[in-house]
């Protein structure tokens, strides 16, 4: 779709959602490129977010440089449970600042810190830069959960669209290397691999909000083009082992091309014994559960989501000595 064409009707939207996609023309980012797409998407409107108790920038070296993490406290209360979350964009556009609202409503909802993480970007940084950047700011939190006023036994690692394939690249690393005890994964429309063979990638091709186009292009941005060689930190999809995980919430919008992709990953988690919520949300978009002052699914999801991970914080990491006040 070109800047002459409207967004075409998708029959099934929620009566809101069609309202606030209108007859607007859309740019796909792939034919838009990346500093268009880049600076389209920071100069969007947003709504700001909850108030917070505090609200703390922090920058600490990281693995490749200096690294921007933004800290959201609702409540000033000790020992909080925290989600480390990593942004979506495709690891080529978004930011901390982008994604304000996102990390305030998570705060809100799940009565947790978020540490949101300002990864480097994609193609200027290609893999594994994004990647080792969220490994470590889950293991950073963690190591100075103390000093943070976070309890270091319930940090949950998180995110949307590209955002959440980081997230789960994390909890596979994080297996395997032996890192820092993760309380659980939250995946919100997961773009955990980059092969199109699914039928959400033929029926949403053209949107809403993301193309298929799109979601290809972003991936070989940060990936390369040549998929022989993507790892499955990168690529979650590839990973042949998904057992000893945690636990798992899986978000996906009926209306998006990662639809398909992202519940297979939450099937498979299941099957391979990780306790996992899969949730389908009807008649929305990729990029939905933001949505909440106009958007009256949204509002429900990051109700459900929020409750969820409520749930999973108070019971704790599997441990039979946990209860559901967290005493």
């Amino acid at each position: 779709m070109t800047d002459q064409q409207t967004a075409p009707a998708w029959p099934g939207l929620d009566a809101d959602v069609a309202a606030y996609l209108g007859d607007r023309k859309m740019v796909p980012m792939h034919v838009a490129g990346v500093e268009a797409a880049r600076a389209a998407f920071e100069a969007l409107p947003q709504a700001r977010g909850p108030e917070m108790h505090s609200v703390d920038d922090r920058t600490v070296d990281g693995p490749h440089g200096r690294l921007r993490l933004r800290i959201y406290r609702p409540l000033d209360e000790p020992a909080l449970p925290a989600l480390v979350y990593l942004h979506g964009g495709g690891m080529v556009i978004g930011s901390i600042e982008t994604f304000d609202r996102m990390a305030r409503l998570l705060a809100e909802a799940s009565s947790a810190v978020v540490v949101s993480v300002d990864y480097r970007l994609a193609p200027e940084h290609r893999y594994p830069v994004a990647s080792d950047e969220a490994y470590f700011a889950m293991q950073w939190t963690v190591e100075n959960a103390a000093t943070l006023g976070i309890d270091a036994r319930r940090v949950a690692i998180g995110g949307d669209s590209a955002g959440a394939a980081l997230a789960a690249g994390t909890a596979l690393r994080t297996r395997d290397e032996g890192g820092a005890a993760i309380a659980f994964q939250l995946h919100i429309y997961a773009g955990m691999g980059r092969d199109d063979d699914h039928d959400s990638i033929r029926e949403f091709a053209d949107g809403p909000i993301i193309t298929a186009g799109d979601f290809a292009w972003t991936k070989g941005l940060y990936l390369g083009d040549d998929p022989s060689t993507d790892h499955p930190y990168g690529v979650p999809s590839l990973a042949e082992d998904l057992s000893g995980l945690p636990p798992a919430i899986v978000v996906t919008a009926s209306h998006d091309p990662t639809r398909d992709g992202s519940e297979k990953f939450g099937e498979r988690l299941r099957a391979a014994g990780v306790q996992t919520a899969l949730l389908r949300y009807p008649g929305v978009f990729h990029g939905f559960i933001a949505h909440t002052r106009t958007q009256s699914r949204a509002r429900l999801a990051m109700a459900e989501v929020g409750g969820l991970m409520r749930a999973k914080f108070a019971v704790g990491p599997g441990s039979a000595e946990w209860t559901l006040d967290g005493a």
